[in-house]
C-alpha cells in the first residue's frame, strides 16, 4: 500500500522553534482560532501567529487565566468555550459566525492528558470527549466560515501509539486505563484529520494531524513526580531532562502546519518535527505514525461515530 507519509525535506527539525518557521511568512488580515492559545505550546502557537500579523482567537475554558497569559498581546481576543460541553461549544460557533469573519488558520491544541477517570456529557470517558469530540463538534460547526486555501490542525501526540479507538468499549466501560484513554484521543485526533482532509479537500480545505514533541507544560498535572521520572520526562531531583523540547520548540510543528508553503497540495497527512512523518517501524518504537492512525476506513468510521454522538456533521 502507497502512503504520502514520507519527509519531504522542510529544512526545519526538532530544535526550531515557532518563531523561526514563520518567519518571513505575513500573515496580516488572517484570522487564526488556536483552541488552548493560552497554556503551553497553545500559547506559544498564540505568539507566533500574532507576531507574524494574524488576528488569532483564543477560545478559553479558564478566561481570567487566558485574560492574564495573553496580556500585552497585540491581535489576540479571548471567547469562553468549554470543550467539553457541547452547549458551550454551540454558543462559541453560533457567536462566531454571526459576526460574519472567515477562518483561515484553526489549530486544535487544547487537550487533556492522562486524567483520572473522568465522565462528562452524557458519560463520555472525558478525554475522548475533550480531544477528539469536542474540536470535532467545533470544526463542523464553524464548517460555514472556513475560507479556501484554510488549514485545520489537529494537534495528536505520539501517545497514539498507546492504542487504536476502541470501537467496541470507546468509554472504558471495561476498566479504565488512562494512557490506554489518552492513546485512544490521540489516535481519534489523526483519524479526525485524515476524513476531514478527504471531505474539506474539494472545497479547498486542508487538514494535518501532528506530534508535537515532549515537551513539560499543565498537560503533565495529573502526573505525580515519580510518573514523570519513569516517562524520562524529569530525573530524581525534578530536573527537565535532555530530549524535551521548550514550548516555544513544542510548538512549531503545529505553526509549521498551519502556515508552511511548503505543504501545499498536501493534507491528511501526520507531521512530526517539522516535517511529514514516516510510517511507525515495525520494532515497536515510538517514531512516526501507526497505521491504525491513517486508515481511511477507520477515520471514516470514526467520523460516522462522531456525528451521531456530538449530532453535528457539515458535511
Amino acid at each position: 500500500m502507497t502512503t504520502a507519509q514520507h519527509k519531504i525535506g522542510s529544512g526545519f527539525g526538532a530544535l526550531n522553534t515557532a518563531a523561526e518557521v514563520v518567519a518571513g511568512i505575513d500573515l496580516t488580515g488572517k484570522l487564526a482560532i488556536v483552541t488552548g492559545g493560552y497554556s503551553g505550546i497553545g500559547l506559544e502557537s498564540t505568539r507566533a501567529l500574532a507576531g507574524a500579523g494574524a488576528h488569532v482567537v483564543v477560545p478559553a475554558r479558564r478566561r481570567a487565566t487566558a485574560e492574564e497569559a495573553l496580556r500585552g498581546f497585540e491581535n489576540v481576543e479571548i471567547g469562553e468555550l468549554d470543550l467539553a460541553d457541547l452547549d458551550s461549544v454551540r454558543a462559541f460557533a453560533s457567536r462566531f459566525l454571526a459576526a460574519g469573519r472567515g477562518i483561515d488558520l484553526f489549530i486544535g491544541s487544547a487537550g487533556i492528558m492522562a486524567s483520572p477517570e473522568t465522565r462528562v456529557g452524557p458519560g463520555w470517558e472525558a478525554q475522548f470527549a475533550t480531544n477528539h469530540l469536542g474540536h470535532f463538534a467545533l470544526v463542523n460547526r464553524l464548517w460555514p466560515a472556513f475560507t479556501p486555501g484554510s488549514r485545520v490542525v489537529s494537534v495528536s501526540s505520539r501517545g497514539h501509539h498507546f492504542g487504536p479507538v476502541r470501537f467496541d468499549d470507546l468509554e472504558f466501560r471495561r476498566g479504565y486505563d488512562k494512557w490506554l484513554a489518552y492513546g485512544q484521543a490521540k489516535t481519534a485526533n489523526v483519524l479526525f484529520a485524515v476524513h476531514l482532509d478527504r471531505l474539506a479537500h474539494d472545497h479547498g480545505v486542508r487538514a494535518f494531524a501532528l506530534h508535537p514533541g515532549r515537551i513539560l507544560t499543565d498537560l503533565v498535572r495529573h502526573l505525580d513526580r515519580q510518573e514523570l521520572v519513569d516517562a524520562g520526562m524529569v530525573d530524581e531531583s525534578g530536573q527537565v531532562t535532555g530530549g524535551a523540547k521548550t514550548p516555544e520548540q513544542g510548538a512549531a510543528t503545529q505553526v509549521w502546519a498551519a502556515t508552511s508553503p511548503r505543504l501545499d497540495g498536501l493534507g491528511g497527512v501526520y507531521l512530526e518535527d517539522c516535517d511529514v512523518a514516516e510510517p511507525a517501524p515495525a520494532d515497536g518504537t515510538r517514531t512516526g505514525v501507526k497505521d491504525y492512525a491513517t486508515d481511511p476506513v477507520l477515520a471514516e468510521r470514526l467520523w460516522t461515530l462522531s456525528a451521531e454522538l456530538t449530532g453535528v456533521n457539515a458535511f
